[in-house]
C-alpha cells in the first residue's frame, strides 16, 4: 500500500542513478524458480534477483562524492534533472553483507535491519531472467504459488511479494538518458504513484524536492511513477491481504501534480480492492495457533481465473488458498454486514466492500479486474521486499485504520495490533532481526502448482 516509504539507512547515499558506477562490481544472486504443467511435474528456472535502485550508493561518476546525503540533494552536483542524471552514478551491491539478503536455491531470505559498515532498513528486489532484464510474468489463467515464513515479523512491518507493470529493461529503451537499466534495478511503479523515487523516466526528480519530516532517508519531488500493481501478498504475523490495483496507465507512466494521488484526477487506484480475512470478518484465520498459522511456513496459492477459461480471456476472479503441514486450506469467507460470504475478489465482491464499508469504489472507476488483466497480458515484474511504514505505520493492513473513525464501523478493524504500534523507529529498534523468507515460486495451470496429502 505505501511502499514508498521504503528506504535505507546509510551514511553513503540512498538514491536511483541513470549512469553506472565502478566501485562495487554488480553480481546478481541467483534464484531458481520452476514452471509447472501438472502437480509435481514442474521444470526448473534459473533466474536472479536485483535490488532496487533507492538503496544504492550514488555518487559522482568520477569519484566518491555523494551526489545524495541523508534526504537532500546536492545543490552543485544536481541543480536540476538533466545535470543530476549526467554527473552521477549508481554503484553495485554487497547484497548480503550491505543488505541483509540472501539467495539459496529457490529461497530467498530479507533481513529488516542489517548492521554491516552502515546501517540498512529493508529492501527491495526484482526476479530477472538475465543479468539486464526482468522476467516478465502473464498471470491470466494461471496459478501462482510461493512458500513464506513471516513468523517473525511483528506489527507494523509487512513482507510484501507483488506484481508491477515495469518495462522489462527497466526503462532504458524508452529513456536514453537511463544508462543504468535493469541491471541496477531501475523503473520501479507502482499503483500509488510514489514520489520519492529518486530518479524517474532517466532524470533526477530534484523539481520540488522536500525532505520528509519524520525520515532522515527521505523526501518527495514533484514527479511520481505510477502503473498497475497486483499484491499478491502483504503480511506480518498478524494480519495478511491481496489486492488489486488497476491504473488507467498503459505501463509505467510519470505523473505530476493530482495525477499521483488517489481521486478522480489520479491515475491509479492507491487504495484496491483487498481481501483481509481479518479486516472481512474472520477474526480466527489468519495469525499464531489460527487456521493458517504464521509461527510456520506454509504455501501460498494465488488463482488468476478468466471469464473463458483462456490464457487471453478477461481477468473475472482472483482465488486464494494456502496449504500448511500437506493440508489444503480454503480462503476464509466474508462474514459482514451487507456482503455476501465472498471468499475471492471478484468486481461484485469489490463493489459490495466499498458500499459496505462506505468507501469510493476507485477500483471499479479504474477499470476493475478487466484493466488488471490487461495489465496482466502486457507482462509484470515480479517484485519481493520487506519494509516498515513512515506513512501510516501500517495501520491500514494490522490495525484500526483511519484511526480517526470509529473501529466498530465496518472495515476500520482490520487488525489487533495497537492504533500505537509500528513506528518505523520503534520496529526498527524492537524488531531489528526480523526476516522474511519467500521460497519454492511456482506458475501454471490452474490446479498444476501445489500437491496435499
Amino acid at each position: 500500500m505505501h511502499r514508498s516509504a521504503l528506504v535505507a539507512l546509510s551514511t553513503l547515499a540512498v538514491a536511483y542513478a541513470q549512469q553506472v558506477g565502478t566501485q562495487t562490481a554488480e553480481v546478481h544472486p541467483p534464484l531458481t524458480w520452476q514452471t509447472c504443467t501438472a502437480p509435481g511435474s514442474c521444470t526448473t528456472n534459473n533466474g536472479k534477483v536485483v535490488l532496487d535502485a533507492n538503496w544504492r550508493w550514488l555518487h559522482t561518476t568520477d569519484g566518491y562524492t555523494n551526489c545524495y546525503t541523508g534526504n537532500t540533494w546536492d545543490a552543485s552536483l544536481c541543480p536540476d534533472a538533466e545535470t543530476c542524471a549526467a554527473n552521477c552514478a549508481l554503484d553495485g551491491a554487497d547484497y548480503t553483507g550491505t543488505y541483509g539478503v540472501t539467495a539459496t536455491g529457490s529461497s530467498l531470505k530479507l533481513n529488516f535491519v542489517t548492521n554491516g559498515a552502515n546501517k540498512n532498513v529493508g529492501s527491495r528486489l526484482y526476479l530477472m531472467d538475465t543479468d539486464t532484464s526482468y522476467h516478465m510474468f502473464k498471470p491470466l489463467n494461471q496459478e501462482f504459488t510461493f512458500d513464506v515464513d513471516v513468523s517473525t515479523l511483528p506489527c507494523g512491518l509487512n513482507g510484501a511479494l507483488y506484481f508491477s507493470e515495469m518495462d522489462a529493461d527497466g526503462g532504458m529503451a524508452r529513456f536514453p538518458t537511463n544508462k543504468a537499466g535493469a541491471k541496477y534495478g531501475t523503473g520501479y511503479c507502482d499503483s500509488q504513484c510514489p514520489r520519492d523515487l529518486k530518479f524517474i523516466n532517466g532524470m533526477a526528480n530534484v523539481e520540488g524536492w522536500t525532505p520528509d519530516s519524520n525520515s532522515a532517508n527521505s523526501g518527495t519531488g514533484n514527479m511520481g511513477s505510477c502503473c498497475s500493481e497486483m499484491d499478491v501478498w502483504e503480511a506480518n504475523s498478524m494480519d495478511a491481504a491481496y489486492t488489486p490495483h488497476p491504473c488507467s496507465t498503459d505501463g509505467q507512466t510519470e505523473c505530476t501534480d493530482d495525477q499521483c494521488t488517489g481521486g478522480t484526477t489520479g491515475l491509479c487506484d492507491p487504495a484496491g480492492c483487498d481481501f483481509n480475512s481479518f479486516r472481512m470478518g474472520d477474526e480466527t484465520f489468519y495469525g499464531s495457533g489460527l487456521t493458517v498459522d504464521t509461527t510456520q511456513p506454509f504455501t501460498v496459492v494465488t488463482q488468476f481465473l478468466t471469464s473463458d477459461n483462456t490464457t487471453s480471456g478477461t481477468l473475472s476472479e482472483i482465488r486464494r488458498l494456502y496449504v500448511q503441514n500437506g493440508q489444503v486450506i480454503q480462503n476464509s469467507k466474508t462474514s459482514v454486514a451487507g456482503l455476501d460470504a465472498y471468499d475471492s475478489i471478484t468486481d461484485d465482491f469489490c463493489s459490495a466492500q466499498k458500499t459496505a464499508f462506505g468507501d469510493d469504489n476507485l477500483f471499479a472507476a479504474q477499470g476493475g479486474l478487466q484493466q488488471m488483466g490487461a495489465s496482466f497480458a502486457k507482462g509484470v515484474v515480479l517484485v519481493l521486499s520487506i519494509w516498515d511504514d513512515y506513512a501510516a505505520n501500517m495501520l491500514w493492513l494490522d490495525s484500526d485504520y483511519p484511526t480517526d473513525a470509529d473501529a466498530s464501523s465496518p472495515g476500520v478493524h482490520r487488525g489487533n495490533c495497537a492504533t500505537t504500534s509500528g513506528v518505523p523507529a520503534d520496529v526498527e529498534s524492537s524488531a531489528a532481526n526480523a526476516y522474511v523468507t519467500y521460497s519454492n515460486i511456482k506458475v501454471g495451470p490452474i490446479g498444476s502448482t501445489f500437491t496435499s496429502s
